[in-house]
């Protein structure tokens, strides 16, 4: 009897043991998945959590998650809204004195990921998701994006949806920035938030 009780108990620290290394290992590999879930923090406090789609649309999860990792993004200035539509921004920013607004340094282009262009995306712009904002050319995409403050089924099909708000709170400051009030600048930029909208920066999460 006590043989028997001596082989279960060793059984048991074995077991336990196991368990254990399991459990590190399973932490190890999940702790170098990288992340698909990125935060936009506004200067004013505001923030957007996003989840990215990388199984859909690589290229664009890629080469915004490398523009973040750059900090690219950190100071750029939400560009172009439209209340009903969506949010624009990654392409400008504001001088040090606040009077002057400035254009980004241009970034690579990237193929467009949407079924117009060859490629499979079954993403619906819908309110939340993120797109990658492009020219005419389906491929001139690079680091401008854009996110749908309501359903916009007219973009499917013909822009690279990549990601979507995480939370319905991320969904209503997306809203709010939509609704802001704007000023014509110039012909590109004749949607401009007034105050301005600035981002403080992007991060994974």
């Amino acid at each position: 009897m006590r043989n028997k009780l001596l082989i279960i108990l060793i059984l048991l620290i074995g077991l336990c043991t196991l368990n254990s290394c399991k459990d590190k290992k399973g932490q190890e590999e999940v702790s170098n998945i990288d992340s698909n879930q990125v935060c936009i923090e506004l200067t004013d406090g505001r923030k957007i959590n996003l989840e990215l789609y990388p199984n859909v649309a690589p290229i664009s999860v890629n080469n915004f998650l490398k523009l973040v990792d750059q900090h690219y993004y950190d100071g750029v200035v939400f560009h172009r809204i439209i209340d009903g539509f969506m949010i624009q921004a990654g392409g400008y920013y504001m001088s040090e004195d606040g009077r002057t607004i400035m254009q980004k340094e241009p970034q690579a282009t990237i193929k467009g990921e949407f079924s117009s262009n060859g490629v499979e995306n079954n993403i619906k712009h819908v309110a939340g998701v993120l797109s990658m904002a492009r020219a005419n050319n389906p491929d001139s995409g690079s680091a401008q994006f854009f996110i749908c403050s309501d359903d916009a089924p007219h973009l499917d099909g013909n822009y690279a949806a990549f990601g979507k708000v995480l939370d319905n709170a991320s969904l209503q400051v997306v809203k709010e920035i939509a609704a802001s009030p704007k000023v014509y600048v110039d012909g590109s930029l004749s949607d401009f938030p007034y105050p301005v909208i600035t981002i403080k920066t992007i991060e994974r999460i």
